[in-house]
């Protein structure tokens, strides 16, 4: 597995070199997608990189992936002000291997560990930013505690999602009922996907507030008063943990803001830039 890593991210600083050379290392994004190995199997990646630049790392929530209108838009505002931007789908999401029945918030913690090992190689790169949607706010915001704000350089958690603990330990995940004390195999959510005991035995035990509360770096919570899949009050909760955290509260978005992707995509963007590229 490790010859495996070394053998990818050599291809992968030739090709930057190749991008480099024709372009006469000018400032200009050039995409790449590829795959890394991640916690069950190879995880689907697409970065867009230049010479020189911040990068910003992008997480997607519970059964999203990479591709959804909220991260791509992001992406490309980021872009667009300067950053470079990197985003993967979990195991058992989007393109990624692995089957979502076996998905679990510590297994998406590694997978994203070892996104940000492989990123944090890259020669390029001046800085690395997280930005999290919901269950990947709570990897965000766990990732930027276990690594400290000498590793991460800024944070941004989208409707985070610590209701999931909440949720997991009463027995109840979107209302699905179960013995969270003896959790079956797995159970069946509406939408028809299993979501699997390893899930439900974990979760209640993730450490989401003590190892997030870690992290001393600014962090931006941005919730809707208006989201009715994970309550504003989380989002209340999580920005009290930090020493650097600003909530910012809208109203009339739902939970993956689809009213409007391009104002809450800028307001994250505004306060990533104004980190990034602050002195």
């Amino acid at each position: 597995m490790y010859m495996r890593f070394c053998q990818l991210r050599r291809s992968f600083f030739l090709t930057l070199l190749s991008w480099c050379l024709l372009s006469g290392c000018a400032s200009v994004f050039n995409r790449q997608t590829f795959t890394l190995q991640g916690d069950h199997g190879r995880l689907a990646v697409d970065f867009h990189g230049k010479s020189s630049c911040p990068l910003v790392i992008i997480l997607h929530g519970f059964n999203a992936n990479k591709d959804m209108p909220l991260l791509t838009e992001l992406s490309n505002q980021l872009r667009s002000r300067g950053a470079c931007t990197l985003l993967f789908d979990f195991n058992g999401h989007g393109r990624s291997d692995g089957a979502f029945v076996d998905m679990t918030i510590p297994n998406e913690l590694e997978d994203a560990r070892r996104v940000y090992q492989f990123a944090s190689q890259l020669p390029q790169i001046s800085s690395i930013s997280l930005v999290g949607h919901s269950q990947g706010a709570v990897v965000a915001a766990m990732l930027a505690g276990e690594l400290g704000a000498d590793q991460i350089k800024a944070l941004v958690l989208m409707s985070p999602a610590p209701e999931l603990k909440e949720d997991v330990t009463k027995g109840n995940l979107f209302g699905i009922i179960f013995d969270p004390k003896n959790p079956p195999a797995f159970i069946t959510l509406s939408n028809g996907l299993k979501v699997g005991r390893a899930y439900l035995q974990t979760t209640q035990h993730l450490p989401i507030y003590e190892v997030s509360a870690k992290y001393t770096g600014p962090v931006l919570v941005l919730h809707s008063q208006d989201d009715q899949l994970v309550p504003y009050k989380y989002g209340e909760e999580m920005s009290k943990i930090y020493k650097q955290g600003r909530l910012e509260t809208v109203r009339g978005f739902d939970h993956n803001f689809t009213q409007n992707t391009p104002k809450a995509d800028a307001i994250v963007t505004d306060f990533l830039v104004e980190q990034l590229f602050s002195k």
